[in-house]
């Protein structure tokens, strides 16, 4: 999350959502303090188990952690590339936000080769993204200035299409587990959409309100593999967890209070990792189920 106006969250209109108590998880240190910047983000981890998140050390960076307090740099981005939200592909190639330079970047994990998959002048800052099955990619692009924001498609050519203007702040994106959705969301309005993804050409439709939030900010999320969403709630210290239908099941304590992005990792996929703001360090909890993602890359 990048230029999040908190002030700006006290106004927005809510409705009533379900609540449930903290969970039992314990979180613990897997980065410790100041590792990373406060623009830390990402995170994703390869099918080796890696670990990845933005800005290590300074901003335009990409640091991999490959076991506990064990982070080290991966690559320098561009000059004037600064990277947010990764995910990898079923190949295993690496993609990045790139929210100053308006591209989505890919990034070949042996010869850490960096190209831009896809660039728009007309995309505001992209955020976050997220990858289906398919290759096609899904891209938040909030303007902070106006609190409002697009949502885009990228093809596996790195066609660009604007599938939806003058939304909210987008910023947190996610294909469900079936793939027949797709979710994204609005960090100032605090709403969560749900949307219909068509199959043939990626597009979607049919779009309706999965949750709204009645304080703090929204930012990265992922789904598990039963299609729960975990979702960093910015300011709120804490990764809640909502159900496909809406219904909030899970809310985990962290220590930071500016989650910014999670992913699913560990030998098992049940390991979630955190990235925190204030901290720019990164905070791990387990959880009963595995990611969508570590489950696609494992095969």
């Amino acid at each position: 999350m990048k230029k999040l106006n908190m002030g700006a969250l006290t106004g927005a209109l809510f409705v009533a959502v379900a609540t449930a108590p903290l969970a039992s998880a314990q979180t613990t240190d897997y980065v410790a303090d100041n590792v990373f910047t406060q623009g830390i983000e990402g995170p994703a981890v390869d099918a080796q188990g890696n670990l990845y998140a933005v800005s290590f050390g300074k901003d335009g960076t990409i640091g991999i952690v490959d076991k506990k307090d064990n982070a080290q740099l991966f690559v320098t981005l561009p000059e004037g590339s600064i990277g947010n939200g990764i995910r990898f592909d079923r190949d295993g190639f690496m993609y990045v936000a790139d929210y100053t330079g308006h591209n989505v970047l890919k990034i070949d994990p042996k010869t850490k080769a960096v190209s831009v998959h896809a660039h728009s002048d007309k995309m505001n800052q992209p955020n976050d993204i997220a990858i289906a099955k398919s290759g096609v990619i899904y891209a938040s692009d909030p303007k902070w200035a106006d609190g409002t924001g697009n949502l885009w498609k990228v093809a596996t050519d790195g066609t660009v299409t604007l599938l939806e203007a003058n939304m909210g702040t987008t910023n947190g994106v996610e294909v469900s587990t079936d793939e027949k959705h797709l979710y994204v969301n609005e960090s100032v309005q605090r709403n969560v959409w749900k949307y219909d993804i068509d199959k043939k050409t990626g597009d979607v439709k049919n779009k309706r309100l999965l949750i709204q939030f009645p304080d703090h900010g929204l930012d990265g999320m992922r789904c598990d593999e039963d299609g729960n969403l975990y979702i960093a709630r910015y300011a709120a210290g804490e990764v809640t967890v909502v159900s496909p239908h809406g219904t909030v099941i899970e809310r985990i304590k962290l220590k930071g209070q500016k989650p910014t992005n999670v992913a699913f990792g560990g030998a098992d996929g049940k390991t979630v990792y955190v990235t925190l703001q204030e901290r720019g360090a990164i905070e791990t909890f387990r959880t009963e189920r595995a990611g969508r993602e570590w489950l696609l890359l494992q095969k």
